[in-house]
């Protein structure tokens, strides 16, 4: 264990001993951490008030459920807050806010809990979760859909689909709409509808000062562009407004694949073929290891148009080489969006690089295939088609970078032994420095901790403006714990 993090665990058995109760924690104060990272303590008093003053529950370490409730979905990351103020709607978040800011609490915001580098909680702080604010109200005329800000996105497509309709989303249904949608947001239909935040009309957001406040083209336009591929940096959304599209409820989707003796010429195949293909097809292609540990290479995909012209267009792939599998066929799109659901369990342990590419050359897939299969530690590599709708916002439209990559390229480990986890973690360190220069900045939502230099550089010419955006909302960078864009006064 790194020293640094057995500092953290030491600290959090320390400040919050087991079998301590809400009424000892009340008796003695609650011990805690600030945002410039030193010790403090919240007043039995301050925490009663709140407490008093939401109609959410306030959990406090060694109380019914805390365990439970600090748990978040990347197992790598044991996290001990100091209050967990979980919020039923906007007037319990503008009181914890408020809370947060006037005491100088370490702030860490939850909504899904599915963020990769563990930023929905933290060691001391405070967590505003808003895993109790789920609703979905689907407008079926207008095709909108008001989302509240705990949502997964399981719940959403499910409410959309009933009306046939349906906005872009990730590929995990258990994944939170917030975290997603903040990020950018990029999944099976960004091709031909674009990415999540493209499709945001609106947003109800609580700022640092406490003020709830809309965010559109019509009210606070240069904050509601800010919160479209900015993170969480500017305030706790509480609700979202979606822009729907018709669609029909049953798409093609499936998987082909192919053994080893054939990978290098399937992905080459799969890159001359994503070049020709249309919006309403996602690809991703894989690179993957079976339950024996035997390697192969998939091509994902999802046919979301009219089914006879998605037959001769996925006939190409079909054909190819002597495919060892292939399952494509109809299937209901929401049954697809929860299919992979069991290979991404809440709990193991996760590790991600990821960056944004261009172009795929016989060198740069001759690499990509070394380093999977020459890695002393296994972990699977994807290469998720973009392009199509993404491409066609203008980079300066939203805050979400990168409109001119044809490929996101990451690799992904999980395991679950934590004895694992600092040579996983090296292993794969090591083998993204092997394949970074074959791309251009990263996926904010996949990030685990990147340098200032690192998010500057990714953000291009938008960081300026995201940077202005920040010193306005959030000087004192109460919103920190994120893809975070530092305020300058």
């Amino acid at each position: 264990m790194k020293r640094r993090d057995f500092l953290a665990t030491s600290m959090a058995t320390a400040l919050f001993p087991v079998g301590s109760n809400w009424a000892d924690a009340l008796a003695r104060g609650l011990p805690a951490r600030a945002l410039d990272g030193s010790d403090m303590i919240l007043p039995a008093s301050h925490i009663e008030a709140l407490a008093a003053d939401m109609r959410g529950k306030i959990i406090l370490p060694g109380t019914h459920g805390y365990d439970k409730a600090r748990q978040v979905w990347n197992g790598i990351f044991e996290k001990h807050p100091a209050v967990i103020a979980r919020c039923t709607g906007a007037s319990d978040v503008v009181q914890v806010v408020n809370f947060s800011r006037e005491h100088g609490l370490l702030t860490a915001i939850r909504g899904g809990g599915h963020s990769y580098s563990g930023k929905s909680s933290c060691d001391g702080g405070i967590v505003i979760d808003l895993t109790q604010m789920q609703s979905v109200r689907v407008n079926p005329k207008q095709k909108t859909a008001q989302v509240a800000a705990g949502t997964l996105l399981g719940q959403l497509d499910h409410e959309a689909q009933s009306f046939g309709l349906v906005t872009p989303a990730g590929v995990i249904s258990h994944t939170g709409v917030a975290g997603l949608t903040l990020g950018g947001g990029f999944g099976r239909l960004s091709r031909r509808f674009g990415l999540t935040c493209d499709n945001l009309l609106g947003a109800d957001v609580v700022t640092a000062d406490g003020d709830y406040i809309r965010a559109s083209e019509v009210d606070n336009p240069d904050l509601f562009w800010g919160l479209r591929g900015g993170g969480g940096n500017f305030g706790v959304v509480t609700s979202f407004d979606y822009g729907l599209h018709p669609m029909d409820p049953i798409v093609l989707a499936g998987n082909v694949s192919w053994p080893m003796s054939q990978a290098r010429d399937a992905m080459r195949f799969f890159a001359d073929y994503s070049l020709e293909i249309s919006d309403e097809l996602y690809l991703i292609g894989s690179l993957l290891r079976d339950r024996e540990g035997t390697p192969y290479f998939n091509v994902g995909v999802q046919w979301s148009a009219n089914h006879a012209d998605g037959e001769r267009a996925l006939k190409p792939l079909r054909t190819f080489g002597r495919s060892q599998n292939d399952t494509i066929g109809p299937v209901s799109y929401v049954k697809l969006q929860s299919m992979n659901d069991w290979t991404q369990p809440f709990g193991t342990k996760y590790y991600n690089k990821s960056g944004f590419s261009r172009e795929l050359s016989d060198d740069a897939l001759g690499l990509i295939l070394d380093v999977f299969l020459g890695a002393s530690r296994p972990f699977s590599l994807f290469l998720t088609l973009e392009g199509g709708a993404i491409s066609r916002v203008a980079a300066n439209a939203t805050a979400f970078p990168n409109r001119d990559a044809l490929y996101w390229l990451a690799i992904s480990g999980q395991w679950d032994d934590p004895a694992l986890s600092e040579g996983q973690i090296r292993v794969m360190r090591e083998q993204w420095l092997r394949l970074q220069p074959l791309t251009h900045g990263f996926y904010t939502n996949s990030a685990m901790n990147e340098s200032d230099k690192r998010y500057k550089s990714n953000y291009g010419k938008n960081f300026e403006r995201l940077t202005d955006l920040k010193n306005r909302y959030d000087p004192n960078n109460l919103f920190r714990l994120n893809a975070n864009v530092a305020p300058t006064i």
